[in-house]
């Protein structure tokens, strides 16, 4: 019975690491899929610069593809782990173990060869001042998509401060995009009329925090961890469940089992007027059931000759 309990907590707890594999990685590829974008655009906009390596450094182990599809196949390997827990099938919870193992020494691998420490500084922002004069030109469309959509997206305008666009370009007043309500002609606007309606913080200090982490990357971080001490304690788990069902198949066979007769044991018989052999008593398989009815089974005439011969 503690046994049985045993195995059917363990079960328990199975379930809700499979179902914690299933959240934790969906949180993964979700967030890895909102953070490429925004990555996307500051590696456009660094390029060729310090910004891009250590934009690279600090956020290839989150969306790298070792890591998108170990979380794609951690999705498969825990169903299969919830079949294998379900009817305690020992080679389906075999191979779960075999490859949560597999899986958490890639994470380590990846996170161990991915792992260094970003060197940016504050003045590697005056860098991006470099991309600024090919704002608007026809053939640095895909340049100018990614400005627009950057000041947009993190309200800001220039590198340190919108005026950059005025010393770098050739233009009269910042784009559109720099316009906290944007609307054509609103930066021509705000440039002669009301400055405030102009985003007033560079896009430099942005880059700068964004490379440095984000609530999304620390969530990735976090995330990470909480997935390898999950496996961890599944593995562990795995183990304790398959050791308890492979003993507990084979207990009763070793109790069913029935001691072989012994040789030594006394056998009592008891003789019949019948010429016939006793069964009841005797096994095929003992020896001295076999003689005593061998004699048992001997003429009367040749006992009775026996007893005048002895009177």
């Amino acid at each position: 019975m503690a046994r049985e309990d045993a195995v059917r907590c363990l079960r328990c707890l199975l379930y809700a690491l499979n179902l914690l594999f299933w959240l934790m990685s969906a949180c993964v590829l979700g967030v890895a899929a909102w953070i490429r974008d925004s990555l996307n655009t500051v590696l456009t906009l660094t390029a060729h610069t310090r910004l891009e390596e250590a934009a690279v450094l600090t956020y290839s182990p989150a969306v790298h593809p070792v890591i998108i599809a170990v979380c794609c196949f951690l999705i498969i390997v825990a169903m299969v782990g919830y079949c294998g827990t379900l009817r305690c099938n020992l080679l389906l919870l075999s191979w779960y173990f075999c490859s949560l193992l597999v899986i958490f020494c890639v994470e380590l691998a990846s996170a161990v060869w991915t792992y260094d420490e970003p060197s940016v500084q504050r003045s590697d922002m005056i860098s991006l001042k470099s991309r600024m004069p090919n704002f608007g030109l026809q053939r640095y469309q895909w340049l100018t998509h990614t400005w627009n959509s950057f000041q947009t997206e993190f309200k800001c305008c220039g590198v340190i401060y919108f005026t950059d666009w005025l010393e770098m370009t050739e233009m009269e007043w910042p784009p559109d995009s720099c316009c906290s309500n944007q609307y054509p002609g609103c930066a021509r606007h705000a440039h002669y009329h009301d400055l405030s309606d102009l985003h007033q913080e560079g896009c430099g200090p942005k880059i700068y925090s964004f490379i440095r982490g984000t609530k999304q990357l620390q969530a990735l971080r976090f995330l990470g961890v909480s997935i390898g001490v999950a496996q961890i304690l599944a593995m562990a788990l795995t183990l304790t469940l398959l050791w308890a069902l492979y003993y507990g198949r084979k207990s009763p066979e070793l109790d069913t089992t029935v001691a072989a007769p012994d040789d030594s044991t006394p056998l009592t018989v008891t003789h019949r007027p019948s010429a016939e052999a006793p069964q009841s008593g005797c096994s095929r398989t003992n020896k001295s059931c076999a003689v005593m009815t061998s004699t048992a089974a001997a003429k009367p005439s040749e006992l009775q000759f026996e007893m005048e011969r002895l009177s």
